[in-house]
């Protein structure tokens, strides 16, 4: 086949697959196809290895995301934070600059019990404040202390470190080939997630899964 119909025809696959990836990405995409990896050397994820690949790829996924709150949580010792989902919660509503309660709990993918219960022990440690929203007054609005100000300049370093630490052996060109296979679907789920309280997962099913062609 000729190399430019065969470049032609890679391309086409990967727009079908990414219609928002750049040039750049689909040259990540294409050479980490081609080349070969070494064989992985200790056991994978522990337990069970799904058969399915996308069983798996969520249990790889799912073991990494928790290895990542372990140590985050230990880098988060002596800063005034407990764990790293208050980290979030901080970091939420500095950049988004005094938002509502309920905007930095769904933002963050908690129930508003829970998530209420943190902003409640996160205002008791002086990290936080609250005031009524001015457009509405059964609503509250958050911001940071100083305080609050203070740990999140001092947590933002260490999780940074965290992370770097924990993906080291990836290169940047392999940190940005994942983040463009997943961040469609990170996206895509936070968006519906809330509209998914209350009805069975057949029904999401059916909603999050494509039409079958034929």
């Amino acid at each position: 086949m000729n190399k430019t119909v065969e470049l032609v025809n890679h391309w086409g696959s990967f727009e079908e697959k990414h219609p928002n990836g750049s040039i750049a990405d689909f040259c990540r995409y294409y050479l980490a196809r081609q080349q070969q990896e070494p064989p992985a050397s200790g056991k994978l994820v522990g337990g069970v290895v799904p058969p399915v690949k996308a069983g798996l790829l969520m249990k790889i996924i799912g073991r990494i995301s928790k290895l990542n709150m372990s140590y985050a949580n230990i880098a988060l010792e002596g800063t005034g934070l407990h764990q790293i989902e208050e980290f979030g919660i901080l970091l939420t509503i500095r950049q988004e600059q005094s938002p509502r309660k309920t905007e930095v709990i769904y933002a963050n993918l908690f129930e508003l019990s829970s998530g209420t219960d943190m902003l409640n022990r996160l205002q008791k440690r002086g990290l936080i404040k609250e005031y009524a929203d001015k457009e509405d007054k059964r609503s509250k609005r958050i911001e940071l202390t100083a305080k609050g100000e203070k740990v999140i300049k001092e947590s933002k370093a260490k999780i940074e470190k965290n992370a770097t630490m924990l993906l080291n052996t990836l290169t940047d060109d392999d940190k940005d080939l994942c983040i463009q296979l997943l961040k469609e679907i990170e996206i895509k789920l936070s968006e519906q997630w809330q509209r998914h309280k209350g009805k069975s997962f057949d029904e999401i099913y059916d909603e999050l899964m494509p039409p079958h062609k034929g």
